[in-house]
């Protein structure tokens, strides 16, 4: 019977609880440890989710031979420098989402993946959800026609300003905390890269709401908008010339029905997807492509090429000017 991946977490933010759950309930994963640079807040946490070891440093998991595989669900800022750690360790990393602060340190992260041999994923876990199965193969159906536009919107608000996306030290703001999954999910759309890009932003601390355009060359254009200081919205709209696809609840359907309204000839049709944990599905890809050498759904590049995009997007911000993308591999 083949060995469970015996995974080891970096810290124990919110985040990390959803891991741990999804790691609970997949086939072939167990959490072994859990690291915080405060040992007693790791004693407690390996105590609330029955985890064997509690270490009181991050580089204490890394030399532990009880760990083989490392979650990052640090702040932003901190995602390359651990993540480059745990792989020099010989620990492959599934590391949150977004990646890295830019396209640069993700290229970095990619290149000491290369250089060590160790797996590395970036963990957006919505893409994993079966509805989006249903919306890509209705798009290839031509259900909709020729993808025209792709409007999304993620946004909340953030009440303690003392939070990790209101901090600039952190790398935080709206568009690294839910804006890069409205970059992901119109980049998969169009499967294409986008040559320019546009955004306006309000900024405090962070940017605390942008708005931004995607042009993707002889391809659809993309619209979103993400915010942590207005109320919760989470929809996507991709409208096509025979009709659209609305996702109401496009980024964290949790494990109830979600659905997906496909909307032609002035009639509505309602396609249900069942639930599921998505933190599990991405657990279960990685730990696939780390026992049996399959690929990963979605490879480490591709995190790359996001970020590629989000740091033209703050460039555009800044200086009020179009910018074109810059080609990242």
């Amino acid at each position: 019977m083949e060995q469970p991946v015996r995974w080891g977490i970096l810290g124990t933010a919110r985040i990390a609880r959803q891991i741990v759950r999804g790691i609970g309930q997949s086939r072939g994963s167990v959490v072994s440890a859990v690291a915080s640079r405060n040992r007693a807040r790791a004693v407690q946490f390996a105590k609330e989710h029955g985890i064997a070891q509690a270490f009181g440093s991050y580089d204490e998991l890394l030399q532990s031979p009880e760990v083989e595989a490392v979650y990052v669900p640090l702040p932003n800022s901190l995602h390359a420098e651990w993540t480059i750690r745990a792989l020099d360790a010989g620990k492959p990393v599934l590391c949150e989402k977004p990646v890295a602060v830019s396209a640069a340190e993700a290229g970095e992260m990619v290149s000491a993946s290369r250089r060590t041999g160790m797996l590395l994923a970036e963990a957006f876990m919505y893409r994993f959800h079966p509805m989006y199965e249903r919306v890509f193969g209705l798009i290839e159906s031509g259900a909709i026609g020729r993808v025209v536009t792709i409007n999304s919107a993620f946004t909340f608000f953030l009440e303690d300003r003392s939070e990790i996306p209101a901090s600039r030290e952190l790398a935080g703001g709206s568009l690294m905390d839910v804006g890069c999954y409205c970059v992901n999910l119109s980049r998969m759309i169009a499967k294409a890269e986008p040559s320019r890009v546009f955004a306006f932003e309000r900024r405090t601390t962070v940017d605390d709401s942008m708005v931004g355009a995607l042009e993707f060359e002889n391809g659809p254009l993309a619209h979103f908008e993400c915010s942590i200081e207005a109320s919760e919205r989470c929809r996507v709209e991709i409208a096509g010339t025979d009709g659209a696809i609305v996702l109401e609840n496009a980024w964290i359907p949790g494990e109830a029905d979600a659905e997906v309204v496909l909307c032609r000839g002035g009639k509505e049709e309602r396609i249900v997807t069942p639930g599921v944990n998505t933190y599990r599905l991405e657990v279960e890809d990685f730990a696939r492509a780390l026992r049996k050498g399959e690929p990963l759904r979605w490879p480490a590049e591709d995190a790359i090429r996001n970020m590629a995009v989000i740091d033209a997007l703050y460039q555009s911000a800044r200086t009020g000017n179009a910018v074109e993308v810059k080609r990242a591999d």
